[in-house]
This record gives C-alpha cells, sequence and structure tokens, in this order.
C-alpha cells in the first residue's frame, strides 16, 4: 500500500507518505504560508522515494476541525492531485489522530482530544483505543471549555493544544498534567488512520474530499 497524507488544519504543516510499513514525513510549525509549503512536501517525498502522484493508492488528508484556510488548502491540494491521478480520497479526523498520537506517546486507552479554536472555543471529542485505533465516544464538538465534559468515569489523558491555550481544562477535568501529549496534529498520523480506512474501502471521489469546520459563522466580529 503507498498513501500520500496531508495536513495543514493547525500552526503545522506537514506531509507523510505510508509506503507499506514505511513511513516518512516533512512537519514544520510555520504559522503562516501553508499553501506554499504544502506540496513542496509531498513532492520531495515522492521523489525521495522516487515514485509520482500516479503509482500511490490514494490520497489522505486531515479534514478537520481546524483553521479554516487550513483546511482548506489540504483539502484543495488532495482534490486536485487526486483528481488529476484518478485517486480516491481518503478524509481523515484530526481529532482521531490527535487522539491516536496522544495514546502512542502514552499507553493510555481512554484519550480526550481537543484544539483550541480561537475565539474562547476549542474543538474536542473523546475516544477510546480499541485493537490500537481511535473509537470517537462522543460526536466531534465546538464549545466553550467550561462545556468540555468526559463521556465516562477514567483513567482519561488529553492531546492537543486546547489544553495549553486553556490550562484549566485537564484541571477540572482530573487529566494528569504529564499526559497531555500531541499537541498538533501531523500527516504521519492521518496516514496511518487513513491506511486503515483505505484497506475497509472507506474512501471518496475527489469532489467529494470536503472540510468539516465545525464552526458555521466564519466572521469574527469586533
Amino acid at each position: 500500500m503507498k498513501l500520500l497524507a496531508l495536513d495543514s488544519a493547525t500552526e503545522a504543516c506537514s506531509a507523510a507518505l505510508l509506503r507499506d510499513d514505511a513511513l516518512s514525513e516533512r512537519f514544520e510549525i510555520i504559522g503562516r504560508g501553508h499553501a506554499e509549503r504544502l506540496l513542496p512536501m509531498a513532492d520531495a517525498l515522492l521523489q525521495e522515494a522516487g515514485i509520482g502522484i500516479g503509482d500511490v493508492d490514494a490520497i489522505a488528508f486531515g479534514r478537520g476541525p481546524g483553521s479554516f484556510t487550513g483546511l482548506r488548502i489540504a483539502a484543495g491540494i488532495a482534490q486536485g492531485l487526486a483528481a488529476g491521478a484518478r485517486l480516491p480520497v481518503v478524509p481523515v479526523s484530526n481529532l482521531a489522530a490527535i487522539a491516536a498520537a496522544g495514546a502512542r506517546f502514552t499507553g493510555a486507552q481512554n484519550i480526550l482530544a481537543c484544539l483550541d479554536a480561537r475565539l474562547g472555543e476549542v474543538y474536542w471529542a473523546a475516544y477510546e483505543m480499541r485493537d490500537g485505533m481511535p473509537v470517537a465516544v462522543t460526536d466531534e464538538r465546538l464549545s466553550k471549555p467550561d462545556d468540555v465534559t468526559l463521556p465516562h468515569a477514567g483513567p482519561w489523558h488529553g492531546a492537543g493544544h486546547g489544553f495549553g491555550a486553556y490550562p484549566a481544562l485537564a484541571k477540572r477535568l482530573g487529566l494528569p498534567p504529564t499526559g497531555i501529549d500531541a499537541k498538533l496534529p501531523r500527516a504521519a498520523d492521518i496516514a496511518r488512520l487513513g491506511a486503515v480506512d483505505l484497506a475497509a474501502g472507506r474512501t471518496v471521489a475527489a469532489p467529494r474530499a470536503l472540510p468539516v469546520y465545525l464552526r458555521n459563522d466564519v466572521v469574527h466580529r469586533r
């Protein structure tokens, strides 16, 4: 299996290439400029592997939630590459990717993934690890930090930069401070999760590779 993964949902920008058991990645925290950096990252990975875009089986991308601009960039590039090479696309939740990374770092089975959504809000969802994969036990949600809840008794660990933006959140929920890892999503985790979905046939055609925003009101009123 060969899978190219892209992510630009946060201030991080990354691309990964999964070839069977071999995984390579480009990852940078850049804040802005994702549109200029993401495609060259993907091209570099393909060149190093000695393959072209037509040699991969599918393209995965972080479909959100996250930055509106960043999500559109990853989705647009995934759509363009997939359409040109006639490849399927695998949309992967950024919260699930964060949960998978947090579980890998901590060994925890219950992960609360939480990303800073700005405007005093967070994107979040709770996951249980089953057979090494994060399974959502809540919907993906956008809410005030005070409205974040755990679905059942723990122990729970947190993952995502939402906890850094709102330090009182982990304390209120009783999450161990040392368990808050995987601050930003990475294309490597998008690739790992995308490979499972690809094997199961959970793909979409390029025109249906759409972002998931959660927040409907994109206008910041002063």
